[in-house]
Formats: C-alpha cells, sequence, structure tokens
C-alpha cells in the first residue's frame, strides 16, 4: 500500500509545472505587506503601460497605412477626373465639328440647286 501511495504522488509530483511570471494584470489585494501590493501594483502599471504604448504604435501605423492610401486614391481621382474632362473636352470639339459639317453640307447642296434653278 506505501508503495502505491509513493508511485502515485511520485507520478502527481513530476506533473507540477513551475509558476512563470506571465506578464498581465494581478489582482493585488490579495498581498499581505504593502511592499509586495506596492510592488503588485508597480507591475500592473508597468504592464499597462507597455500595453498602452504598443496599441499606440500599432494605431498609428494603422493610420499612417490608411493615410497612404487615401493619398494614392486622391491622385487616382484627380488623374481620372481628368481623363473624363479630356473626353468631354473631345466630345464637344467632335459634335462643335460635326455641327459645322452639318451647316456646310446644306449650304453646298443650296448653292448648286439654286445655279440649276436659275437656269
Amino acid at each position: 500500500m506505501f508503495a502505491a501511495v509513493t508511485l502515485v504522488s511520485s507520478a502527481l509530483g513530476s506533473t507540477e509545472v513551475n509558476a512563470q511570471d506571465v506578464p498581465g494584470i494581478e489582482i493585488c489585494t490579495v498581498e499581505k505587506t504593502w511592499e509586495r501590493r506596492t510592488s503588485c501594483l508597480q507591475s500592473n502599471v508597468d504592464f499597462l503601460h507597455k500595453t498602452i504604448t504598443k496599441l499606440v504604435t500599432d494605431h498609428q501605423q494603422k493610420l499612417d497605412a490608411a493615410n497612404r492610401q487615401i493619398e494614392s486614391l486622391k491622385s487616382a481621382s484627380a488623374t481620372l477626373q481628368k481623363r473624363v474632362d479630356d473626353l468631354l473636352t473631345a466630345q464637344k470639339k467632335i459634335e462643335e465639328d460635326l455641327k459645322k459639317k452639318a451647316d456646310v453640307s446644306p449650304a453646298k447642296d443650296a448653292a448648286p440647286a439654286a445655279k440649276e434653278g436659275g437656269k
């Protein structure tokens, strides 16, 4: 029986994991002494400070990327607007040329008809 208890306790003992100091918010009210409580609170402050700094950096990078994308889109929009303006100008010119040709063509047709009618 003693051997079984020893075997079980040694098996359980080998599965113990040493506690690791994982950064995060700790509950400092469980600490009994002021020194340990102060240290715990300072650890929380340091963790929060590092977290805030990391978040500020990440968000600044995202804002910078968004601003670069906005500038790129503005440039593309300006290029497209210029192309549209050029196309509209070309279309108006073609319409004016067609209108001039239409105005000139009936006048040419009318002139020979008038000469023929006069003979």
